[in-house]
Parts: structure tokens; sequence; C-alpha cells
């Protein structure tokens, strides 16, 4: 097979779409954010603190100004955001996928005779060879 045969299955696979449609949702929730950053969050922070972050540290070395406030507003803008994307969507993702995560039964237990691992089903031990009573792992 050939480079071009492996392109057109990359295409036909969808592969392609999925990476095109996961970029153009990434760029829907960048913009997003960044309003909600920009427009409601980072204000009430200047406003909290009475700072204006672009005329911070002008600081002059050798006739030139040294501008450090851009970067700690970017830098306040970059610690919001980083909240606002786990507090609106990483948190509460994880606690649903681990609400609706499917749980699994225990297929194993411990041998009453010699704490080895046995099946739920067993009726022997493979271990000690004593005779063991199964459990229904659905009940256990």
């Amino acid at each position: 097979m050939g480079v071009w045969d492996d392109f057109k299955t990359f295409v036909i696979k969808g592969n392609l779409i999925a990476t095109a449609t996961a970029f153009v949702v990434a760029l829907a929730v960048t913009a997003l954010i960044t309003a909600i950053v920009n427009d409601l969050i980072l204000p009430v922070v200047a406003a909290f603190f009475h700072v204006n972050f672009q005329s911070l540290g002008i600081v002059t070395v050798n006739n030139s100004q040294l501008l450090f406030g851009s970067l700690l507003g970017a830098l306040v803008t970059f610690l919001i955001l980083l909240a606002v994307i786990f507090f609106i969507f990483i948190y509460p993702y994880e606690k649903a996928k681990a609400r609706y995560a499917k749980k699994e039964a225990d297929t194993t237990r411990k041998c009453p005779a010699c704490f080895s691992d046995i099946s739920v089903a067993a009726t022997r031990c493979a271990f000690c060879t004593s005779t063991v009573v199964p459990t229904n792992p659905a009940t256990s």
C-alpha cells in the first residue's frame, strides 16, 4: 500500500472529519470561554482589586519602559480561564461520567481456607482444593 492509499483510508474512515469537527468545536468553546473571562470575570476581578492591568509596572531601564501589566493581566486571564474550564466543563463531565459508568461485577473472591483469589462460580479452590460454596456475582 502506498502513501496515497493510506491517505484515502485516513479520509474515508472518518479520522479527518472527526478531527475537523473537534477542531471547530474547540474553537467555538475557546471563543465562549474567552468571552466569559474577558467580559464577565476579569472586569469583576479588576473592580474588586481596583486595578487596571494595562497600566501596571512601568519601569524604566536605559530609557526603555518595561510594561509588565499586560503580562500580569494575561497571567490572571490564563488562571481564570483554567478555573472556568475546570469548573464549567471538566468537573461536571467527570462527575457525570462517574455517575453513569457501568459498575463491573467482581469475578473473584477469596477462598475461605487459604485466602487465594478464586472465581465466584468455583465449587473447589484451585490452590488448596477445599470445597467452597459458589456465590452469585450479582449478590456478592
